[in-house]
């Protein structure tokens, strides 16, 4: 897979988690509200992929992950992220730890079917079954670092699909993509360039933007994700390390 991203189109409108956001948000506000409820709905994966692991049933599991953001929400309790270097990625991990040891105290504080789901249960049903059969060789902590990178990837690809939506641009798009993942089905450069009555040199100098958009918003979607800028190279190379192991 190629890590690495200027798309033809400027930046359009996308909300994303802010971690500084979130650490900020110690009283209530509109802004860290949002910036929550997204963070809930971004990591729920792949902390259910943690509990799993643990030898939970699929049920159980939800029920667990479910309660824990519920928690997190009602606590807004984010002081101890300091002891995580600020690093949104650990500081979930280490209090979802905290949180099972104690299950027996707030489990059961969110009921199946009461309160709000953070993500589509059918959503999650449909990546169970490959997960499962993905992750039998893997740590709880592994899989919840790989659906941890993955999940910033794919966020990171959403926002260049839609900057390319935006300007009507989507089969080209598409067509990059498959460049840049190296596909089964990548086309040519030349291939592109009769597609879209383009010069193959035009088509490599498409692609290069691509490539350098693709890149900024990774790094920008890391930097909503530690607190301090610093921490951002060191995140980076933590996701790339966790993508290619």
């Amino acid at each position: 897979m190629a890590i690495g991203g200027n798309a033809q189109t400027g930046p359009v409108a996308f909300t994303t988690t802010n971690w500084s956001v979130v650490l900020e948000a110690q009283g209530e506000s509109p802004e860290a509200d949002a910036a929550l409820e997204k963070l809930c709905r971004t990591y729920w994966r792949p902390l259910y992929g943690f509990v799993r692991r643990q030898g939970r049933k699929p049920e159980e599991a939800q029920d667990l992950t479910q309660a824990f953001f519920a928690l997190l929400l009602k606590r807004r309790d984010l002081n101890a992220v300091r002891k995580e270097k600020g690093r949104l990625r650990s500081y979930l991990l280490s209090s979802l730890k905290h949180f099972l040891a104690d299950e027996w105290r707030h489990a059961m504080t969110v009921k199946r079917g009461k309160g709000q789901w953070f993500i589509p249960l059918e959503e999650l049903r449909e990546h169970e079954r490959v997960d499962v059969e993905r992750s039998d060789s893997l740590t709880a902590e592994q899989i919840y670092e790989r659906r941890w990178a993955f999940t910033v990837l794919e966020q990171v690809m959403a926002r260049l699909r839609d900057e390319y939506r935006s300007a009507g641009n989507l089969r080209f798009f598409e067509q990059m993509k498959k460049m840049l993942m190296d596909e089964s089905d990548r086309p040519s450069q030349a291939e592109i360039a009769n597609e879209f009555d383009m010069t193959e040199n035009a088509v490599k100098q498409a692609f290069y933007r691509f490539r350098q958009r693709y890149q900024t918003l990774l790094r920008e979607e890391i930097s909503h994700t530690v607190a301090m800028p610093g921490d951002i190279e060191d995140e980076l190379r933590h996701l790339i390390a966790v993508v290619r192991a």
